[in-house]
Protein backbone atom coordinates (compact mmCIF):
# COMPACT_ATOMS: atom_id res chain seq x y z
CA UNK A 1 0.00 0.00 0.00
CA UNK A 2 1.41 3.41 -0.94
CA UNK A 3 1.75 6.32 1.48
CA UNK A 4 -1.03 8.15 -0.37
CA UNK A 5 -3.34 5.17 0.03
CA UNK A 6 -2.55 4.98 3.74
CA UNK A 7 -3.39 8.67 4.13
CA UNK A 8 -6.67 8.26 2.25
CA UNK A 9 -7.69 5.30 4.39
CA UNK A 10 -6.88 7.23 7.56
CA UNK A 11 -8.99 10.13 6.38
CA UNK A 12 -12.08 7.97 6.02
CA UNK A 13 -11.95 6.59 9.55
CA UNK A 14 -13.84 8.48 12.24
CA UNK A 15 -11.64 10.41 14.66
CA UNK A 16 -11.07 8.76 18.02
CA UNK A 17 -9.72 11.95 19.62
CA UNK A 18 -12.66 14.33 19.33
CA UNK A 19 -13.52 13.92 23.01
CA UNK A 20 -10.04 15.20 23.93
CA UNK A 21 -9.83 18.98 24.13
CA UNK A 22 -6.67 20.52 22.71
CA UNK A 23 -6.27 24.00 24.16
CA UNK A 24 -3.76 26.48 22.82
CA UNK A 25 -2.49 28.06 26.03
CA UNK A 26 0.98 29.46 25.30
CA UNK A 27 2.62 31.27 22.38
CA UNK A 28 6.38 31.86 22.51
CA UNK A 29 7.65 35.24 21.29
CA UNK A 30 11.38 35.88 20.72
CA UNK A 31 12.90 38.98 22.31
CA UNK A 32 16.42 40.39 22.59
CA UNK A 33 16.08 42.27 25.89
CA UNK A 34 14.00 40.42 28.47
CA UNK A 35 13.53 43.29 30.91
CA UNK A 36 12.62 45.71 28.13
CA UNK A 37 10.01 43.26 26.84
CA UNK A 38 8.69 42.72 30.37
CA UNK A 39 8.22 46.46 30.84
CA UNK A 40 6.44 46.76 27.48
CA UNK A 41 3.92 43.97 28.08
CA UNK A 42 3.28 45.23 31.61
CA UNK A 43 2.54 48.67 30.11
CA UNK A 44 -0.09 47.04 27.90
CA UNK A 45 -1.99 46.19 31.08
CA UNK A 46 -1.57 42.44 30.62
CA UNK A 47 -1.45 40.18 33.67
CA UNK A 48 2.02 38.93 34.56
CA UNK A 49 1.71 35.29 35.61
CA UNK A 50 5.33 34.26 36.10
CA UNK A 51 8.94 35.39 36.09
CA UNK A 52 11.14 32.36 36.70
CA UNK A 53 14.91 32.06 36.37
CA UNK A 54 17.54 29.37 36.79
CA UNK A 55 20.88 31.03 37.30
CA UNK A 56 22.05 33.35 34.54
CA UNK A 57 21.34 30.97 31.68
CA UNK A 58 17.55 30.64 31.65
CA UNK A 59 14.59 32.89 32.37
CA UNK A 60 10.96 32.75 31.34
CA UNK A 61 8.24 35.37 31.78
CA UNK A 62 4.55 34.81 31.08
CA UNK A 63 1.88 37.44 30.38
CA UNK A 64 -1.82 36.98 29.63
CA UNK A 65 -3.93 39.55 27.73
CA UNK A 66 -7.18 40.57 29.48
CA UNK A 67 -9.90 37.98 28.88
CA UNK A 68 -7.58 35.62 27.03
CA UNK A 69 -7.28 31.89 27.65
CA UNK A 70 -3.92 31.92 25.87
CA UNK A 71 -0.73 33.46 27.29
CA UNK A 72 2.59 34.52 25.81
CA UNK A 73 6.02 33.64 27.15
CA UNK A 74 9.44 35.06 26.41
CA UNK A 75 12.80 35.08 28.11
CA UNK A 76 16.39 33.93 27.90
CA UNK A 77 17.14 30.65 26.13
CA UNK A 78 13.42 30.06 25.67
CA UNK A 79 13.48 29.94 21.86
CA UNK A 80 16.06 29.92 19.09
CA UNK A 81 13.87 32.09 16.85
CA UNK A 82 15.22 35.49 15.84
CA UNK A 83 14.01 38.37 18.05
CA UNK A 84 11.10 40.16 16.39
CA UNK A 85 10.25 37.28 14.05
CA UNK A 86 6.83 36.54 15.58
CA UNK A 87 4.27 38.16 13.28
CA UNK A 88 0.53 38.03 12.76
CA UNK A 89 -0.36 37.60 16.45
CA UNK A 90 -4.11 38.28 16.60
CA UNK A 91 -5.87 39.90 19.55
CA UNK A 92 -9.64 39.68 19.13
CA UNK A 93 -11.54 42.71 20.43
CA UNK A 94 -15.22 43.63 20.44
CA UNK A 95 -14.54 47.37 20.02
CA UNK A 96 -11.56 48.34 17.87
CA UNK A 97 -11.60 52.03 18.76
CA UNK A 98 -11.78 51.29 22.50
CA UNK A 99 -8.85 48.87 22.19
CA UNK A 100 -6.79 51.44 20.27
CA UNK A 101 -7.61 54.20 22.77
CA UNK A 102 -6.54 52.00 25.65
CA UNK A 103 -3.10 51.46 24.10
CA UNK A 104 -2.72 55.10 23.12
CA UNK A 105 -3.61 56.17 26.68
CA UNK A 106 -0.83 53.85 27.88
CA UNK A 107 1.67 55.51 25.57
CA UNK A 108 1.86 52.62 23.11
CA UNK A 109 1.98 53.38 19.39
CA UNK A 110 -0.78 51.69 17.40
CA UNK A 111 -1.78 52.10 13.77
CA UNK A 112 -4.93 53.76 12.50
CA UNK A 113 -7.78 51.34 11.76
CA UNK A 114 -7.66 49.59 8.40
CA UNK A 115 -9.54 46.99 6.42
CA UNK A 116 -8.91 44.97 3.31
CA UNK A 117 -10.26 45.35 -0.20
CA UNK A 118 -10.34 41.77 -1.38
CA UNK A 119 -7.56 39.93 0.44
CA UNK A 120 -6.02 41.70 3.41
CA UNK A 121 -2.54 43.18 3.28
CA UNK A 122 -0.90 44.90 6.23
CA UNK A 123 1.73 46.84 4.35
CA UNK A 124 5.44 46.54 3.53
CA UNK A 125 6.48 46.46 7.19
CA UNK A 126 3.97 43.75 8.06
CA UNK A 127 4.51 40.96 5.50
CA UNK A 128 2.83 38.35 7.67
CA UNK A 129 -0.55 39.30 6.22
CA UNK A 130 -1.47 38.19 2.74
CA UNK A 131 -3.16 39.82 -0.21
CA UNK A 132 -2.70 43.03 -2.13
CA UNK A 133 -4.76 45.96 -0.83
CA UNK A 134 -4.91 47.59 2.58
CA UNK A 135 -7.50 50.36 2.91
CA UNK A 136 -7.39 53.08 5.57
CA UNK A 137 -10.23 53.20 8.07
CA UNK A 138 -12.43 50.56 9.64
CA UNK A 139 -14.58 48.42 7.38
CA UNK A 140 -17.41 50.73 6.20
CA UNK A 141 -20.01 48.06 6.92
CA UNK A 142 -18.32 47.25 10.25
CA UNK A 143 -18.51 43.61 9.34
CA UNK A 144 -17.29 41.22 11.99
CA UNK A 145 -13.69 40.03 11.38
CA UNK A 146 -13.12 42.90 8.92
CA UNK A 147 -11.50 45.79 10.82
CA UNK A 148 -7.93 45.84 12.12
CA UNK A 149 -5.19 47.88 13.78
CA UNK A 150 -1.58 46.88 14.36
CA UNK A 151 1.21 47.49 16.83
CA UNK A 152 4.61 46.00 17.64
CA UNK A 153 6.71 45.33 20.71
CA UNK A 154 10.21 46.85 20.98
CA UNK A 155 11.74 43.94 19.04
CA UNK A 156 9.22 44.20 16.20
CA UNK A 157 7.04 41.22 17.07
CA UNK A 158 3.81 42.15 15.29
CA UNK A 159 0.36 42.22 16.88
CA UNK A 160 -3.04 42.82 15.30
CA UNK A 161 -6.31 43.91 16.82
CA UNK A 162 -9.18 42.27 14.90
CA UNK A 163 -12.70 43.46 15.66
CA UNK A 164 -15.14 40.57 16.11
CA UNK A 165 -18.68 41.46 17.10
CA UNK A 166 -20.57 38.40 15.84
CA UNK A 167 -18.78 35.09 15.70
CA UNK A 168 -19.05 32.54 12.96
CA UNK A 169 -20.90 29.31 13.90
CA UNK A 170 -19.10 26.72 15.97
CA UNK A 171 -18.12 28.69 19.07
CA UNK A 172 -20.02 28.92 22.34
CA UNK A 173 -20.09 32.31 24.00
CA UNK A 174 -21.34 33.46 27.39
CA UNK A 175 -21.31 37.06 28.58
CA UNK A 176 -18.47 37.97 26.22
CA UNK A 177 -16.59 34.83 27.26
CA UNK A 178 -15.88 32.27 24.56
CA UNK A 179 -15.80 28.50 25.06
CA UNK A 180 -14.26 26.20 22.50
CA UNK A 181 -16.54 23.27 23.33
CA UNK A 182 -19.56 22.15 25.34
CA UNK A 183 -17.09 20.27 27.54
CA UNK A 184 -15.39 23.53 28.51
CA UNK A 185 -18.70 25.25 29.21
CA UNK A 186 -19.98 22.34 31.32
CA UNK A 187 -16.75 22.32 33.34
CA UNK A 188 -17.07 26.06 33.98
CA UNK A 189 -20.66 25.59 35.16
CA UNK A 190 -19.59 22.80 37.53
CA UNK A 191 -16.86 24.99 39.05
CA UNK A 192 -19.35 27.83 39.45
CA UNK A 193 -21.83 25.46 41.11
CA UNK A 194 -19.28 24.32 43.69
CA UNK A 195 -18.20 27.89 44.41
CA UNK A 196 -21.82 29.02 44.68
CA UNK A 197 -22.51 26.27 47.20
CA UNK A 198 -19.72 27.66 49.37
CA UNK A 199 -21.14 31.14 48.85
CA UNK A 200 -24.55 30.04 50.17
CA UNK A 201 -22.92 28.40 53.20
CA UNK A 202 -21.18 31.67 54.04
CA UNK A 203 -24.28 33.80 53.54
CA UNK A 204 -26.54 31.32 55.33
CA UNK A 205 -29.38 31.21 52.85
CA UNK A 206 -30.67 30.30 49.42
CA UNK A 207 -29.55 32.69 46.69
CA UNK A 208 -32.42 33.27 44.29
CA UNK A 209 -30.10 35.16 41.94
CA UNK A 210 -27.85 32.14 41.45
CA UNK A 211 -27.89 32.49 37.66
CA UNK A 212 -26.42 36.00 37.86
CA UNK A 213 -23.83 34.75 40.37
CA UNK A 214 -22.85 31.88 38.06
CA UNK A 215 -22.48 34.25 35.12
CA UNK A 216 -20.33 36.68 37.10
CA UNK A 217 -18.14 33.84 38.37
CA UNK A 218 -17.56 32.34 34.93
CA UNK A 219 -16.78 35.64 33.22
CA UNK A 220 -14.37 36.65 36.00
CA UNK A 221 -12.68 33.25 35.94
CA UNK A 222 -12.15 33.38 32.17
CA UNK A 223 -10.80 36.93 32.41
CA UNK A 224 -8.37 36.03 35.20
CA UNK A 225 -10.06 38.45 37.61
CA UNK A 226 -10.74 38.11 41.34
CA UNK A 227 -13.57 35.61 41.85
CA UNK A 228 -16.77 36.46 43.76
CA UNK A 229 -17.16 35.01 47.24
Amino acid sequence: MTTLEIDRDAGTRPSTSRSVDMKLEVVVIPVSDVDRAKAFYARLGWRMDADFASGDEWRVIQFTPPGSACSVIFGKNVTAAAPGSARGLYLIVSDLEAARKDLLDRGVAVSEPFHGAGDLHAGPDEPYLFGSVRVSGADPKRGSYSSFASFSDPDGNGWLFQEVTTRLPGRIESGGTTFASTTDLAAALRRASVAHGEHEKRTGGHDENWADWYADYIVREQAGQELPT
